[in-house]
């Protein structure tokens, strides 16, 4: 195995990022590596589908003010500079995918709450990043909190 030089730490900025942040700290200490990181705001309409006549814009801005706000703090407390952070609007996985190549990290950083059953079957970005990553990839099991 060669070192990594390129961390992409992927956050979705609940209570259980912090422990996928430290884990991704540790291993950029531990290889003299770079961190990047990123969080990916799903539009609106990706959940609430297109059939609802409504706008959306006004809250999606307020959505992706509030990541933004949220990401940089993250992001100061673990040392990660302003131009090492991405916030973007989209679809997780693929987005993830696609700054993991622009940016050539070398392993993804990303939490699993370890779902089972129909909760996986609907939906794990950490199983979605895994599947199609052109690097490494470490899903860091995170603890549900309740």
């Amino acid at each position: 195995m060669s070192d990594y030089t390129h961390i992409l730490l992927a956050i979705d900025l609940s209570t259980d990022s912090p422990q996928v942040c430290q884990k991704a700290r540790s291993l950029a200490q531990f290889y003299g590596a770079k961190i990047s990181i990123i969080h990916v705001v799903e539009p609106l309409s990706f959940t609430y589908g297109s059939d609802i006549p409504l706008d959306f814009s006004d809250i999606q801005q307020d959505l992706m003010n509030q990541a933004k706000h949220q990401l940089q703090e993250i992001a100061s407390n673990i040392g990660i500079d302003d131009e090492s952070c991405h916030l973007t609007l989209g679809r997780p996985e693929t987005e993830i995918h696609n700054l993991a190549a622009a940016i050539n990290a070398d392993l993804i950083v990303v939490g699993s709450h370890g779902r089972h059953g129909l909760a996986l079957i609907f939906g794990s970005t950490a199983n979605g990043v895994l599947h199609g990553a052109g690097c490494d990839v470490l899903a860091v099991r995170v603890e549900e909190s309740e």
